[in-house]
């Protein structure tokens, strides 16, 4: 899980990440999108290959990039029991705020 948290610490990587999530890419695609050589992106996606993160498969003349999300639900599952926790204090707060607009409804 260490080289996912990694692999996620970099805004590169994230960008081409989110990317990915609508389809599959090309090399090319992907350095478009950032303001980093060639040669840059190339590390960056072996990062993402190396983590699980992405695939690639070549395709004639070119390699095409897909996101994996089984690495992403590991990451999801680990959260899990944090949101959980942040969820129960965000119903709280909500339940909090009703009583309060009841009150002074009934006030007013």
């Amino acid at each position: 899980m260490d080289a996912i948290w990694g692999a996620l610490a970099d805004g590169h990587r994230r960008t081409m990440l989110a990317a990915l999530r609508e389809r599959p890419m090309t090399v090319n695609e992907l350095a478009d999108l950032v303001p980093i050589a060639r040669p840059g992106v190339s590390r960056h996606l072996r990062v993402l290959r190396e983590s699980g993160l992405v695939e690639a498969e070549q395709d004639a003349q070119r390699r095409v990039y897909r996101l994996r999300t089984e690495p992403l639900t590991e990451i999801d599952d680990w959260l899990r029991p944090y949101r959980d926790r942040w969820e129960q204090r965000l119903d709280a707060l909500d339940t909090e705020v009703a009583r309060g607009r009841h009150e002074r409804k009934a006030r007013g």
